[in-house]
């Protein structure tokens, strides 16, 4: 089986049709989305409806912020948050339409166990929220927790940095290892990157090939120029959320 894994998507339209077609082109039997579908970007409804295609999604915290009350964001990230709300409640649009949009977002799960893998948006332990940063590796207590809770490997999402973490306190980033992990009896945590707000300091969108032999990164190029200037054209949208696609940060 060869599976695609894409997260943190944020309504970042162009990012995600890019990686789509590159998909498309690597022969993948199935499309795992990790959340954070909406947030930060111009295009929600857009992007929930091609997500809708994926053979499995799971819920974000942006994605709950926009069904319940965005909890603990800044303060552009929660402007945002309102904005694609009135999008997705936009009552110019179908009622019928709307209401799929909000029933796919309501009805789906926080995280996703097969074959001893763990999905999650944010961490084995709070799959919604919690970070895990690559210096985490020096806390010892954290991570020792997190690999308690899974059995082989945990993918995630959340924090938009790419990368390998090993149950022996190794962070690998995709330039690490050739983008390249194959498995070992060692466990792993693995950040799958960011569709529409890469922060490593590559712009380029990035998702993950899962085999069952292990882990391919690949980086997308795409037209990110057209998103920031969607973005720059929305008042409620911070322009400091389109600067940074420039940056990767």
């Amino acid at each position: 089986m060869k599976r695609a894994l894409i997260s943190d998507i944020h309504s970042n339209l162009e990012g995600l049709e890019a990686v789509l077609k590159d998909i498309r082109a690597q022969e993948i039997t199935e499309i795992y989305c990790l959340g954070d579908i909406i947030g930060y970007g111009p295009n929600p409804r857009e992007c929930i409806d091609l997500v809708m295609d994926c053979d499995a999604c799971l819920l974000g915290n942006h994605d709950q912020g926009a069904l319940f009350d965005p909890e603990g964001f800044n303060s552009g990230a929660e402007r945002a948050i309102f904005w694609t709300r009135e999008q997705l409640e936009d009552p110019r649009q179908n009622a019928k339409e709307n209401a799929r949009l909000w029933d796919f977002l309501g009805e789906l799960p926080r995280n996703r166990k097969e074959e001893g893998y763990l999905f999650v948006h944010g961490s084995p332990r709070n799959p919604l929220n919690e970070y895990v940063f690559p210096e985490d590796i020096y806390n010892q207590r954290k991570m020792e927790k997190l690999f308690s809770l899974f059995e082989r490997s945990c993918f995630q999402g959340h924090t938009h940095v790419p990368g390998i973490f090993t149950e022996g306190s190794r962070f690998y980033s995709p330039e690490d290892v050739k983008n390249e992990y194959s498995f070992t009896d060692e466990k792993i945590m693995v950040n799958v990157g960011s569709v529409g707000q890469p922060r490593d300091g590559d712009l380029r969108s990035c998702y993950v090939i899962l085999t069952d032999e292990g882990l391919q990164y690949r980086r997308i190029e795409y037209d990110y120029e057209k998103t920031i200037e969607k973005i720059y054209s929305i008042q409620e949208l911070d322009n400091f959320l389109g600067d940074r696609l420039r940056a990767g940060r």
